[in-house]
């Protein structure tokens, strides 16, 4: 549920392996994926797929919705029997909003690399892992992943996880949307890393207080490196002209840093102008048509 570029590309791998997928998608996606499904990159596939607007009973659901859509994603889950709910999505919080729709909800984390070249395109941009916490409905989940040629692994605490991908999120997400730049010129450029630095050392602060060993400046530059010529998922929402998932990882950052008396405010001022860019797209002036495709 969630066709959009990481749902495209798990959704595809599983029906690679034979067994049968139903999309859930809306608007000009679910009308090229009515069409077929083109996987690039590590991959080159053509698929004919199931394509829905609504979601259908399921043995399991991955959900990979915009953080912002769970809500009213979530509710509609309640019209059909689901199954295990995995959600892969980015973000803090997003788990305890589908809860209080479904029964069982697995929360995963997911380091695999995917951008939407087009309605219907998908680029598998770069292999990682599935994070997934101990429980009966996770080994479900990571037979079928495996069985796909994923890369999973089921973890002690997968609160870890979740934390230590948005703080790497939080720095190279708005960082690249800002600058409109792949994720390896964070590291590349003096000027952004400057910056990025600073918001790294606020995450790695909070991870400490959280109780978490966690070497924020390092993983940062290790997942630039390896993603270097990606576009996150937030420069691809901006060149879209559509609302990013900032809330949900700086924002929820700072919500944290403050709950704890920490300092934060390269978080909040990172958070502050993504807000701003969103709003300055949201205003589709003519005359300025950089801040909208």
């Amino acid at each position: 549920m969630g066709a959009g570029a990481l749902g495209s590309l798990i959704g595809g791998l599983i029906q690679l392996s034979g067994k049968e997928v139903i999309f859930v998608a809306r608007g000009k996606q679910l009308q090229k994926l009515k069409e077929k499904l083109v996987i690039t990159g590590l991959l080159d596939a053509e698929l004919n797929v199931r394509v829905v607007e609504k979601p259908v009973d399921a043995e399991i659901t991955f959900f990979t919705v915009k953080a912002y859509d769970t809500e009213s994603a979530g509710k509609m889950l309640c019209e059909v029997n689901p199954g295990i709910v995995c959600t892969l999505q980015n973000g803090i919080g997003v788990e305890e909003i589908l809860r209080k729709y479904v029964k069982k909800v697995i929360r995963g984390v997911t380091s695999y690399g995917a951008n939407l070249i087009d309605y219907g395109k998908v680029m598998y941009a770069g292999k990682g892992f599935v994070y997934l916490p101990k429980s009966e409905e996770s080994r479900k989940i990571a037979k079928v992943l495996e069985e796909a040629g994923m890369n999973v692994e089921i973890v002690e605490n997968i609160d870890f996880f979740i934390w230590a991908k948005a703080v790497v999120n939080s720095v190279i997400n708005p960082l690249t949307a800002i600058c409109r730049v792949r994720n390896g010129h964070i590291i590349e450029n003096m000027d952004i890393w400057e910056i990025a630095e600073k918001i790294a050392r606020e995450g790695q602060a909070l991870m400490e207080k959280l109780g978490y060993k966690f070497d924020a400046i390092s993983e940062v530059k290790k997942v630039a490196k390896m993603t270097a010529k990606n576009k996150s998922s937030m420069l691809q929402d901006v060149l879209k002209g559509k609302r990013t998932e900032i809330d949900y990882i700086n924002g929820e950052i700072v919500r944290k840093c403050d709950e704890f008396g920490l300092s934060c405010e390269y978080n909040k001022m990172i958070w502050k102008l993504v807000k701003g860019l969103e709003y300055g797209i949201s205003l589709r002036d003519p005359d300025i048509r950089d801040a909208y495709p």
